[in-house]
């Protein structure tokens, strides 16, 4: 009688969970066509300036055209992978830095300032440098999306190991674990979360990166076609690039959130 009654209070309380996201979904869904509409009218009105916010069904046309002929397709190739590429590069290197000072007090006290001072540094001026290092091709681009990555995963991973319930890591030393052991078997379990968070975050920072590196070192890729259409004074195609890389941003968070949800099940699967 009483495992039924669990099973009805959890039948109701996912019913209600569904609930509540099919009515978030619908107040998106919403906002955004009203957004739509909104700009259609005030660009037909001349309530905003036509030449410069074009209309929504002019973008779409252009998308539709760009995509059709190919041209959109090949640049995004380019850029795609030099965002995930640089996310991946970024914050693995970001937490395998976390990791070293959580290992080392003494370091992480040294290197605090220097960090601190690197984080609230503006990163597009490591271009010319960058630049210089490596050449004027994607590379610098990628290079350009890793360093701003690895530097707020950097700070943010280590502040969550270090905020790791140290009972955790006193049992494990209780059962002669060494260091290793303990951020393995505690420190690093407890932070997916942050890790999974920060992800996230750097999808948007790696997009801002790698598109900031082509519009000055590239000849390929989306942010030389912002570029294009800026000099151009073709606002409509700089406009449709950005609802590209707004999808595509999108595209990826989601992604990363199926990949946490999916994580989180298979271990919550492994415990039982």
């Amino acid at each position: 009688m009483m495992f039924d009654l669990d099973n009805q209070l959890y039948r109701d309380y996912k019913n209600q969970v569904n609930h509540e996201r099919k009515i978030i979904f619908l107040w998106q869904l919403i906002i955004l066509v009203a957004f739509i509409a909104l700009w259609e009218i005030a660009s037909r009105m001349d309530w905003i300036n036509p030449l410069i916010f074009s209309f929504p069904s002019e973008i779409f046309s252009i998308l539709l055209n760009k995509f059709s002929d190919g041209t959109v397709i090949s640049h995004l190739q380019i850029t795609l992978f030099e965002t995930v590429l640089s996310l991946l590069i970024g914050t693995v290197a970001g937490i395998i830095f976390a990791a070293v000072l959580w290992s080392s007090l003494r370091l992480s006290r040294i290197m605090n300032p220097f960090l601190i001072v690197l984080y609230a540094m503006p990163k597009v001026t490591f271009i010319p440098i960058i630049i210089v290092a490596l050449g004027p091709h994607y590379v610098s681009a990628i290079a350009m999306g890793a360093i701003i990555s690895a530097t707020i995963t950097t700070l943010v991973i280590y502040t969550a190991f270090r905020e790791v319930d140290p009972n955790y890591e006193r049992v494990l030393i209780s059962f002669g674990a060494n260091k290793r052991q303990v951020f393995r078997e505690a420190v690093l379990p407890a932070s997916l979360p942050a890790i999974f968070s920060i992800v996230k975050v750097n999808i948007g920072l790696s997009w801002v990166g790698v598109i900031v590196g082509e519009f000055l070192i590239s000849k390929e890729g989306l942010g030389y076609l912002i570029i294009r259409g800026y000099q151009g004074f073709d606002f409509p195609l700089v406009i449709s690039i950005l609802v590209v890389i707004a999808l595509c941003a999108v595209l990826m968070y989601k992604i990363a959130e199926y990949i946490e949800k999916w994580f989180i099940k298979t271990q919550a699967k492994n415990r039982l």
